[in-house]
């Protein structure tokens, strides 16, 4: 998209459309907000333990903006990494509400996408969507560091789109 204005020699009007940035105001809460995502941890199982691996030294997951809060009122992000029981889907779904808007949840690994190996379970839920929407799955039993990695760009993409065209996609 190239700025027209009327009076100016091609040579300017190179040079501005070679150095002027237009975008909407939307598009940068969205890549202010894509890039300062802060989760709260929901850790349940296995899942958990690369969750952790991933918040430490070897991939630094500060580098993509990404601090782990305590807090669901602090948090933008559930990330449930694990096997949720029907009996902690209440307190899950609580968090969850307690979250500010606009909130994003990441189903990490097979556990807390589709019940895992425990789908036949009577106290194991058939996946986390069926309590809260989820934005991103990520597979795997455990998914590894670079995988939940992986799923966080993905997220940051979904962010920056859904401000791009003004749309938002739930898995509801």
């Amino acid at each position: 998209m190239g700025l027209n204005l009327e009076g100016i020699t091609p040579e300017v009007q190179e040079q501005l459309n070679r150095n002027v940035f237009m975008t909407t105001l939307e598009q940068v809460k969205a890549w202010s907000r894509s890039n300062s995502l802060w989760p709260m941890s929901f850790g349940l199982a296995c899942c958990a333990i690369e969750m952790m691996a991933t918040g430490g030294a070897h991939y630094d997951f500060d580098r993509f903006g990404v601090l782990f809060r305590a807090s669901p009122r602090h948090s933008d992000v559930m990330i449930v990494a694990g096997t949720v029981t029907k009996k902690m889907a209440p307190a899950l779904r609580r968090l969850y509400d307690q979250m500010p808007e606009p909130k994003y949840v990441i189903a990490m690994g097979v556990c807390a996408t589709a019940g895992g190996p425990y789908v036949n379970a009577y106290s194991v839920v058939k996946g986390v969507d069926q309590i809260v929407p989820v934005d991103v799955y990520i597979p795997g039993c455990p998914p590894n560091p670079a995988a939940l990695i992986y799923g966080v760009n993905k997220l940051q993409e979904k962010i920056r789109w859904e401000a791009k065209t003004g749309r938002r996609v739930t898995s509801r």
